[in-house]
């Protein structure tokens, strides 16, 4: 009982809203990007453009695994203690990285980076007139947003009068969740992500405790291995579909191919692993 103590610390809520301010900031990078290029580039190279956006996205978390794996291997404490009276290493399962590090790293490189934002111009010139506002126009006017639109517009109700804003996000939030295609789609990002946070979740601890790997290299060879090819994929993916000038179904049979193949090839990970360290009072008993 004297060994127990309480947690008493608070520093989850620092790094909660920390991660919360990030995910604000982050936010307006995709749609709007997206949505920029769509806007003003040549249809044809949108598929490229859009590929470049996702691939360099690919490149921040593998560039993050390489900065975790440098993190590891600093001692948790650099800077406040005499590191020459560490008789552990990174080996030493009591090791503790300076998990710290990086944020602090990130939140410096994402403020520098933030700073050309501030001198884009408030408007640009489209190269053509007749696209403007093309893309965001139709896809409201297929799902008939576009009416309730109008019809609010020659005839305003008390609630638009006073929350316009949040009347016609509700109405137009309303439409999209009815559209069973974007509903189908964003099921399946959902499936894709979870799986794919799962395998960087667990696959780091696999490493480490079948393969006798420290956390450091762990980090580094999942930075390597794993995301690089998810960013080449993408961008060979946004080529061939410029080189072929697909269509909207072309697009779908070749997303479903290939969706269909890496789910082929994933079956294999059911085929490689090893045998349960023996632990005891866990995978055997204690006699």
């Amino acid at each position: 009982a004297g060994c127990e103590k309480e947690p008493s610390s608070y520093m989850w809520i620092y790094i909660l809203l920390g991660n919360m301010l990030r995910g604000i900031g982050e936010t307006p990078i995709t749609p709007l990007g997206i949505s920029y290029l769509d806007d003003f580039a040549k249809e044809e190279d949108v598929p490229v453009y859009v590929a470049c956006l996702h691939t360099i996205a690919m490149m921040g978390p593998m560039f993050g695994f390489l900065l975790g794996s440098l993190c590891a291997k600093l001692y948790v404490d650099i800077g406040f203690v005499d590191l020459g009276s560490i008789t552990i290493t990174p080996q030493d399962s009591r090791w503790v990285g300076a998990w710290w590090l990086g944020f602090l790293v990130g939140g410096v490189s994402s403020f520098l980076a933030a700073i050309p934002f501030c001198f884009l111009p408030k408007s640009l010139k489209k190269p053509e007139e007749a696209n403007i506002d093309k893309t965001s126009y139709g896809l409201l006017e297929n799902m008939g947003t576009t009416k309730i639109l109008t019809s609010a517009k020659t005839k305003p109700k008390k609630c638009q009068l006073l929350y316009p804003f949040l009347s016609d996000f509700y109405a137009s939030l309303k439409k999209i969740l009815s559209n069973p295609i974007y509903v189908t789609l964003l099921c399946c990002s959902l499936l894709q992500f979870n799986s794919f946070i799962g395998f960087l979740t667990y696959k780091p601890k696999y490493m480490e405790q079948q393969y006798g790997q420290s956390t450091s290299k762990s980090n580094f060879l999942i930075g390597l291995t794993s995301l690089p090819p998810v960013g080449i994929g993408i961008f060979v993916g946004g080529l061939i579909m410029k080189k072929r000038k697909m269509s909207m179904i072309g697009a779908t049979k070749f997303a479903f191919t290939m969706s269909f193949l890496a789910y082929a090839t994933t079956l294999l990970h059911f085929f490689v692993g090893c045998e349960n360290h023996v632990v005891a009072g866990m995978t055997v008993s204690y006699e």
